[in-house]
């Protein structure tokens, strides 16, 4: 069951100013600008959909301040950052909408010797919560998640189904893993003798801080002897690999299919684009920014924007394209004045 807002409240809640409508009008949901009704919010965060916001059908648009346009039939709300904005309203109604019910289903495996309060946590069927493992207030864990042995997750987190906590790993307060997650898994450590690759054993652990989320399928493995770490406020995308003794900084965001190579250490506000990879036991600095399907195999100073393999400045990457480009052109130059020497050096007929 959803809670309506009205425009008074929404203003308020995303400090912005009335620019059109009446205070008391009340909006149930939210939706994009082409798909909104008179009774959902939306908002115009990119002006490549102003036509869609001149033509939207929504109840309250939040727009960004000096914008002046908008069909008559829409609340308008001035805001600085639109986007930001609009997540507030997302985060009210989705949150209407989940409900936490606490208990612990008769269809999930808890062992006796685990710490929860079945009052405060919920565990759906098919979850398995191994022994000497500790459940924080607040924490739901989804259908067929496995939490192993002596784990430790804290208040408020939310594992979605086919998630793994294996044992002894660490989460933080409000940790979301997104389904089929797997915390802890071996690093990727062998050693090749007598014609063989023998495995070396992993026995380190996963900690994860505060407020971290990390998307569908993506791993963290453990360390090989002490912890592989991901700093608080960090934001993992889908299908992404952390390898062994890797340290990831606060506040960093690691998009879809990055691989991060064991023992290399990111600082505070990184950014990984798409499919960038790194080689291993490197550092990357602070607010440092690598674009899409970059290789990092050195360390990189922080603030900057990197791309290309091997990593470099992105501006000297983009002078290389750019020579790259006319490399045919001056290939044909350099040819047409071969022919003119030759022609000068040849002997009168």
């Amino acid at each position: 069951m959803t809670i309506a807002l009205t425009l008074s409240e929404l203003a308020r809640w995303v400090d912005g100013d009335i620019v059109r409508g009446g205070l008391d009008s009340s909006y149930h949901g939210m939706a994009a600008l082409d798909a909104a009704g008179p009774r959902d919010v939306s908002f115009l965060g990119n002006e490549k959909y102003h036509g869609q916001f001149e033509q939207t059908m929504a109840g309250a648009v939040i727009v960004p301040r000096g914008e002046t346009g908008g069909p008559e039939n829409a609340a308008i709300i001035a805001v600085d950052n639109p986007t930001l904005a609009f997540s507030v309203v997302v985060r009210h109604f989705a949150a209407a909408c989940r409900r936490f019910t606490p208990g612990i289903s008769p269809g999930a495996f808890v062992d006796p010797t685990v710490l929860l309060d079945p009052e405060k946590t919920r565990v759906h069927p098919g979850a398995v919560i191994m022994a000497g493992a500790r459940v924080g207030d607040g924490t739901e864990v989804g259908p067929n998640s496995v939490i192993g042995e002596n784990a430790v997750l804290g208040e408020n987190c939310q594992l979605m189904a086919n998630s793994t906590v294996r044992e002894r790993c660490v989460l933080g307060n409000r940790v979301i893993l997104q389904p089929g997650v797997v915390i802890g898994s071996d690093g990727y450590g062998y050693e090749f003798s007598g014609g063989r690759h023998v495995k070396i054993d992993q026995v380190g652990i996963v900690e994860i801080h505060d407020d971290v989320e990390i998307g569908a399928n993506s791993t963290i493995d453990r360390a090989r002897f002490g912890k592989t770490v991901i700093g608080e406020g960090t934001k993992i995308d889908n299908l992404v690999q952390i390898g062994h003794n890797c340290v990831i900084g606060k506040h960093c965001l690691i998009v879809a299919l990055c691989g991060v190579s064991g023992s290399t250490r990111l600082g505070d506000y990184v950014t990984m684009a798409g499919q960038t990879g790194t080689a291993g036991h490197i550092t990357i600095g602070d607010k440092a920014t690598l674009t899409g399907r970059s290789g990092v195999t050195t360390n990189l100073s922080g603030g900057e924007i990197y791309g290309g393999y091997p990593a470099r400045v992105f501006r000297e990457e983009m002078k290389s394209h750019a020579n790259l480009r006319r490399l045919p052109k001056l290939i044909a130059r350099v040819k047409a004045l071969e022919n003119a020497l030759k022609m000068q050096s040849a002997p009168d007929a």
